[in-house]
């Protein structure tokens, strides 16, 4: 009986661990980052000929301010473009996680901006 117990006990720990695991989360503060940044980079400066990807990775200074850390991408004017535009802007609301960086894949195309992986906005 004692050993039947231990086992079931171990079974509840493991579908815990299992239910409260999530692979692909989506918190309050990646929500308010990709939508400040959806806005930031809404008509480009230049004309978008073909499609463009970057993968951007930011993190939030002290003064809630993003900060781009780097942008992965083969188009130097994409890269300008968005460094110019999501560097040292305000975040609307003060967003505290636990994540200190963020990456977001952005892609853009005639007049619109939208990204890739799971978050569209």
């Amino acid at each position: 009986m004692k050993k039947l117990n231990v086992v079931l006990l171990a079974i509840a720990f493991a579908i815990t661990s299992v239910a409260s695991a999530n692979t692909n989360p989506t918190t309050k503060a990646q929500n308010v980052i990709n939508k400040k940044v959806k806005t930031l980079l809404k008509k480009p400066s230049f004309k978008i000929a073909k499609e463009l990807t970057a993968y951007v990775t930011i993190t939030i200074n002290d003064e809630g301010e993003m900060v781009v850390l780097s942008v992965d991408t083969e188009s130097e004017e994409l890269e300008s473009f968005i460094k110019h535009r999501i560097n040292y802007k305000k975040v609307g609301a003060q967003v505290y996680a636990d994540t200190k960086l963020f990456k977001l894949p952005v892609r853009l195309v005639e007049e619109s901006v939208s990204f890739d992986g799971g978050i569209l906005l």
